[in-house]
C-alpha cells in the first residue's frame, strides 16, 4: 500500500526535465536577435521622416537668410561691345606740377549698354607727384606699363568722333584729355536741368542713389561704373533730354535769326543821319 502512495506521489510531482544549455544560448540569441530587430525598424522609420544625407542633416535656414546674389543696375543687359551712337566716357586724375594741377591717369568709355570699349591707364607728360589713390584709385604700378598720352588721345578723339558724348562734368575730362567736342553732341548728367536742384548740380553718386538705384563712389572710383551711370541716366531720360535740346537749338537759330536784323536796321539808321 505504502509504495503505491509513494508510485503516485512520483507522478503528482515529476522532476523538472533539463535543459540542454546550448539550446538555452540559441533561445537567448533569438530573442536579442528579434529586440535589435525591433530596434532597427523603429530608427528606419525616424529616418524616413527625417531624411539625412551622408554629411548629416542640413541645418536650414529661414528665407530671409537665404543669400540671393544682387544684380547691380549698371550690369550691361548684352555683350555687345560694338562702337555706338552714344558713348559715355569718364577719366580719372592724378596730381602733376606741384600737385594741384590735374593730368590724366586713366580714361574709359562704355557703348549704350553700358559695356567697355575702351579703358587704359595713361602715363601723363609730366611727373606725377600725386596719385590721389584715395579717389583715382591709381597706384604706381599701374603707370609704369601704361598707355603714352597722345596715344590715349588719338584713340579716344576716334571713338568719339561723330558721336553723342555722355558723361558728368565732362569738361574736366575734355579739358585733361586737350581735346574739343562739338556742345550739340554733349549730354552732361551734371548740366541736365530736371537734375539740378535748386539751380545746383548733384554729384553723380547722388544721382546714381536717386534714379537708379545704385551705390557708386564708395571709396576708390571706379570709371566703368561711373560712365556706365552716367549713360543709364541718360538712356532713362533720353526721350525728355533729346526734346529738350531740340527745343534749345531752335531758340538758338531763332535769336541768331534775330540779331542781324536789328544791325542792318542800326546800320541804314546811322547812314541816313
Amino acid at each position: 500500500m505504502s509504495s503505491d502512495l509513494k508510485r503516485k506521489q512520483k507522478k503528482k510531482n515529476p522532476k523538472p526535465v533539463q535543459i540542454n544549455p546550448n539550446w538555452s544560448l540559441l533561445q537567448q540569441k533569438l530573442k536579442s536577435d528579434s529586440n535589435n530587430s525591433g530596434n532597427r525598424k523603429s530608427s528606419n522609420n525616424d529616418d524616413s521622416d527625417n531624411p539625412r544625407s551622408i554629411l548629416g542633416k542640413r541645418k536650414e535656414r529661414p528665407d530671409s537668410e537665404v543669400d540671393v546674389p544682387k544684380i547691380s543696375p549698371l550690369a550691361p543687359v548684352n555683350d555687345d561691345s560694338s562702337l555706338t551712337d552714344e558713348v559715355a566716357m569718364d577719366c580719372e586724375m592724378v596730381g602733376v606740377s606741384q600737385g594741384t594741377k590735374s593730368a590724366l591717369g586713366r580714361v574709359t568709355l562704355v557703348n549704350k549698354w553700358g559695356n567697355v570699349l575702351y579703358d587704359e591707364f595713361v602715363r601723363p607728360v609730366e611727373r606725377v607727384v600725386d596719385f590721389r589713390t584715395h579717389i583715382s584709385g591709381i597706384r604706381p604700378r599701374d603707370l609704369r606699363k601704361a598707355k603714352d598720352f597722345r596715344v590715349a588721345q588719338t584713340k579716344v578723339a576716334e571713338l568719339i568722333k561723330g558721336k553723342i558724348l555722355v558723361g558728368h562734368a565732362l569738361h574736366n575730362d575734355l579739358k585733361v584729355l586737350l581735346l574739343t567736342h562739338p556742345k550739340k553732341d554733349i549730354r552732361d548728367t551734371a548740366e541736365y536741368q530736371p537734375f539740378l536742384k535748386d539751380k545746383t548740380r548733384k554729384s553723380l553718386k547722388h544721382l546714381a542713389s536717386e534714379f537708379l538705384g545704385a551705390d557708386i563712389q564708395n571709396g576708390e572710383h571706379c570709371p566703368i561704373d561711373d560712365a556706365r551711370a552716367a549713360m543709364l541716366l541718360y538712356q532713362k531720360n533720353r526721350r525728355e533730354w533729346e526734346r529738350n535740346v531740340k527745343d534749345q537749338t531752335r531758340m538758338r537759330l531763332k535769336q541768331k535769326k534775330r540779331k542781324p536784323k536789328k544791325r542792318v536796321k542800326e546800320a541804314n539808321h546811322t547812314s541816313t543821319v
